[in-house]
């Protein structure tokens, strides 16, 4: 089933792929709340969702990653190939490590649990459609506790790069917490008292230092070095 909702030109136009009606219709209502946010489309399930993605090309597709046939994490991967630039937010229950890997390797930007708030939501989207990556703090905590700490962080920060780590200052360790957390530059620079500017500057620095792509990659290696 799938269903046309709203022609409204806004922002940043979404697509919602989730099965359970009920959650459909609270998302629609929460998002399109907000002046800067449009869900133009939604579907309950995979095949048809693909359908209305390639019609609309939206900013934003919100993906149920339980569904029915084809799941959520078989349907991201479709999403990029057919659109590199569309970006995904993986939408969920359930906060097992290896979905939320499995979600990120198929080029998801994002992981929220279902019960996050509204207004929350709007603000990850929000960051997503500017390239920021997301994970849900309860995620970020769960992923970091399964990983032992494989050497204090005073030893690694003495660390050399012939061993293929790059020492961070104590401040840029401070962001990467953050980070693991998923929190946004915004949320950031609030904790520690610097501007956005400031706490951008050091994210870049991060990700340039530990030769990664993009936030979720980073907060992934810190995970797996036992660097936070």
């Amino acid at each position: 089933m799938v269903a046309a909702v709203s022609t409204e030109t806004k922002t940043i136009s979404v697509i919602i792929i989730e099965d359970f009606k009920l959650t459909r219709v609270g998302l629609r209502c929460a998002l399109n709340s907000n002046e800067d946010i449009n869900v133009v489309a939604e579907s309950d399930n995979a095949i048809d969702g693909l359908k209305l993605i390639e019609q609309h090309s939206p900013d934003i597709v919100l993906m149920d990653l339980g569904l029915a046939g084809m799941n959520g994490i078989e349907a991201t991967l479709k999403v990029k190939e057919m659109n590199k630039d569309i970006k995904v937010i993986a939408l969920t229950s359930h906060d097992r490590e290896e979905e939320v890997i499995a979600a990120l390797s198929s080029g998801a930007m994002a992981y929220c649990l279902k019960d996050i708030d509204p207004s929350k939501l709007a603000d990850v989207i929000r960051d997503v459609r500017n390239g920021v990556c997301w994970l849900d703090p309860v995620i970020a905590r769960k992923v970091l506790d399964s990983f032992p700490k494989q050497e204090t962080l005073g030893i690694l920060k003495d660390k050399t790069s012939e061993e293929g780590r790059v020492p961070l200052t104590d401040r840029e360790f401070e962001v990467l917490k953050h980070l693991v957390e998923g929190k946004s530059n915004t949320e950031i620079a609030k904790e520690l008292i610097v501007s956005v500017h400031t706490a951008k500057a050091h994210v870049c620095s991060i990700l340039q230092k530990m030769c990664v792509n993009d936030r979720v990659q980073a907060a992934v290696k810190a995970v797996k070095e036992g660097l936070v």
